[in-house]
């Protein structure tokens, strides 16, 4: 999901306490600012629940806690943000009650109105966090699944996958068919994407 802008500057004992108190909306933070979350499309919504299926299965006997984006991520003491979904080692440290820390995975869902920031100013502050080993970007108009993968110090790998690919995580050792992510979801033809 993307976020819009709130103007104004705050601190972060000010943004938590703006953000657990909105009935309406869910807001993000960076850096002193703080975002509104927009409302996800059915098919994001597919996806992300298609993806949190997939991942479930595959790391239910495994030492990992899934997360949907309803549970908001410290990734630094300025930093908090919601990923669509985000998995965590099991007994790693908290963050305050209603936030996790040090994420192993991130994964967003794209849309039109999302997919500058989250492969802008959101890859930077995934990229910045020690933790996250991957961070997959999930394509909701075509079949394509990227993974941007920490290799060593600050290098980070990409990789794409498309139809009739098998994704691999390599932080979770695990590996599924893309068309799993897929399923139930009519994406919208286009003749100039392949």
């Amino acid at each position: 999901m993307t976020a819009s802008p709130h103007p104004r500057l705050m601190s972060v004992e000010e943004y938590l306490q703006f953000d657990r108190s909105s009935r309406e909306a869910r807001y993000e933070y960076v850096d002193g600012y703080a975002r509104k979350l927009v409302r996800a499309t059915p098919d994001h919504a597919k996806i992300s629940t298609n993806i949190v299926g997939v991942l479930y299965s595959l790391l239910d006997d495994k030492p990992y806690s899934l997360y949907t984006s309803d549970m908001r991520v410290c990734l630094s003491p300025t930093r908090y943000v919601y990923p669509d979904v985000s998995v965590i080692v099991d007994g790693q440290s908290q963050g305050p009650a209603d936030s996790i820390q040090q994420p192993q995975l991130v994964v967003e869902v794209l849309t039109a109105q999302s997919e500058a920031y989250d492969r802008g100013r959101k890859l930077a502050c995934y990229r910045e966090c020690p933790t996250i080993q991957e961070y997959m970007l999930i394509d909701s108009q075509h079949p394509l699944i990227e993974v941007y993968r920490s290799e060593k110090d600050t290098l980070w790998r990409y990789h794409a996958f498309g139809t009739g690919d098998t994704v691999t995580l390599t932080s979770l050792n695990i590996l599924f068919p893309l068309s799993k992510v897929y399923r139930n979801v009519v994406l919208p033809e286009d003749d100039d994407f392949s």
